[in-house]
């Protein structure tokens, strides 16, 4: 495949890098950059000179969403039955699909992580962040809970119930007490550091590796997640169909920007942040 929305390198021997590359958009995760994302994954995966993935953005960002202005229901990369639900439906068939590749994922946060970004982080096997990224789902304001219901199983029942009420974004070193990550570090130190953790993943072959990989996984099926982030994609759904979501969906189609800081405004958080 001839990528256009990311870049792919090696920078280490056994280690494939997967860069999201939309900086001026703060790196959206459009249907077209997630099937060149899955692309990528899936092609590491078969590759037997790799043993470890990294995901990381572009720029300022790891990645601000999904974007919002395309059509998220056209192209999607891989085929999910269509009706009510089919998005969030979507994406949790997706965060499983990277879950059951054979070789870990690594994410590499700096910057922005909202919303679909954070979706994406969780799907990843290790979360190393900035000290000083911002982690939140803002959405849970205007729309619905996250399309992949994942916050009670990372962080916790208190901790997910005040980001779920606030819509409240987490500093690095605040994801990495809560349980959404694993390590935090200075921004200019974060790239060396996931390079020398994935330098060290990728030491134990990938048969065995797999099977490391699987057994976490394995307690977690045990204790419902697959049955328990299926079922979270009809609360989804049927937020979409409040007042307050149908209203910020027609305020979306007529001034995407706008829309989301008229979201924000009021918190004094995000994109109005600075304007303050």
């Amino acid at each position: 495949m001839d990528y256009q929305k990311i870049i792919v390198d090696e920078p280490l021997p056994r280690v494939r890098r997967i860069t999201l590359n939309r900086p001026d958009k703060r790196n959206p995760l459009s249907n077209e950059l997630r099937t060149e994302l899955f692309h990528a994954l899936e092609a590491a995966d078969q590759d037997p000179a790799i043993r470890v993935m990294i995901i990381r953005g572009a720029g300022s960002c790891f990645s601000a969403g999904y974007d919002l202005a395309s059509d998220v229901a056209q192209d999607q990369p891989f085929y999910t039955p269509g009706g009510l639900g089919n998005w969030p439906r979507h994406v949790v068939e997706g965060f499983f699909h990277i879950w059951d590749l054979a070789k870990p994922v690594i994410a590499q946060v700096h910057g922005y992580c909202l919303a679909g970004g954070t979706e994406l982080a969780t799907a990843c096997d290790l979360v190393y962040v900035a000290e000083d990224a911002k982690i939140g789902y803002p959405v849970v304001r205007t729309i619905s809970p996250p399309d992949n219901q994942f916050y009670p199983w990372i962080v916790g029942l208190r901790r997910a119930m005040e980001l779920m009420l606030t819509g409240d974004h987490m500093s690095g070193r605040e994801a990495v007490e809560s349980g959404f990550a694993n390590r935090a570090f200075p921004e200019a130190e974060l790239e060396d550091q996931v390079l020398r953790i994935a330098e060290k993943v990728a030491r134990t072959p990938v048969d065995l590796q797999q099977i490391n990989k699987r057994a976490v996984h394995r307690q977690m099926d045990a204790m419902g997640i697959r049955a328990a982030l299926r079922a979270g994609t009809e609360m989804q759904t049927l937020a979409t169909f409040t007042r307050t979501a149908q209203e910020h969906f027609a305020e979306l189609r007529r001034n995407l920007t706008e829309a989301l800081s008229k979201r924000d405004a009021e918190y004094g958080d995000y994109r109005t942040r600075d304007k303050q």
